[in-house]
């Protein structure tokens, strides 16, 4: 890359930034407006749609979606995602056409105005520094799901570098397991391409999601979670592997 082609990839890249910070702050503020003429947390979760919509079509990002058809819209499900980017974020709530509640670290929550907007939209917050309140923060889950809510989680914890994926935390498995709902493994691939972690720069990519089927928890207890944690951790990593190389064809066209 040239001088002159990185100074233009960075000036995009503020401008880019700058464009979404300002869009965020205002759905942000919006968001804590609407709350107090409507406290319903589907209203509030749409308008997070609109942001995560628009957020991807001013970075100019393209998703695939393959297996759209595993999500079901008339039950709740526990969904686990591969975690390499903040663009998995914008990709979830834009692509997945249903209501869903988030369980996100607590260190988001802290951010100001947007993290009110997290807890207005009914998002769980979870401290993992803190085991008791991160057992809290499952109970609050599970409540959702009874709700009729699906639950959307980063079963490694937090972001990996691309082409890797962590081991997978174990609390969201039991909440699978308590709650008797499918857990629904998703691959994103290609996120970490547009924004790598620890890193500002933004570069317009396509990006593949695929969606596995359900994974029924009922023939699992707390003596052979781990099984289930490595059954879906396999289909993720599987899914992962063949969206790559989807990917890889579809960017050398």
């Amino acid at each position: 890359m040239t001088p002159e082609t990185r100074f233009g990839s960075l000036l995009r890249s503020a401008i880019l930034l700058f464009v979404g910070l300002a869009w965020t702050a205002y759905m942000s503020v919006n968001t804590l407006i609407f709350s107090y003429i409507t406290s319903e947390e589907n209203n509030i979760h749409r308008l997070a749609r609109i942001w995560a919509k628009y957020l991807l079509i001013l970075t100019n990002v393209r998703v695939q979606v393959i297996g759209i058809d595993n999500v079901h819209k008339d039950s709740p499900q526990v969904f686990m995602v591969n975690h390499h980017s903040v663009f998995d974020i914008f990709v979830l709530l834009a692509q997945i056409p249903i209501q869903f509640r988030w369980v996100i670290k607590r260190e988001l929550f802290k951010v100001p105005v947007f993290g009110k907007a997290l807890r207005v939209a009914g998002y769980i917050e979870v401290d993992r520094q803190h085991h008791e309140k991160a057992l809290k923060s499952l109970d609050i889950a599970a409540s959702k799901i009874r709700d009729g809510k699906s639950v959307m989680t980063f079963p490694e914890g937090t972001r990996s570098a691309e082409g890797a994926i962590r081991p997978f935390k174990q609390g969201i498995f039991y909440l699978a397991m308590q709650s008797g709902v499918p857990i629904v493994p998703i691959s994103i691939i290609g996120s970490g391409d547009i924004m790598p972690k620890n890193s500002l720069q933004i570069i317009p990519k396509d990006i593949i999601m695929i969606i596995d089927r359900p994974v029924d928890v009922s023939g699992y207890n707390v003596e052979t979670r781990h099984e289930l944690i490595t059954k879906v951790r396999d289909i993720i990593i599987a899914n992962y592997q063949k969206g790559k190389t989807l990917l890889d064809k579809k960017r050398s066209v």
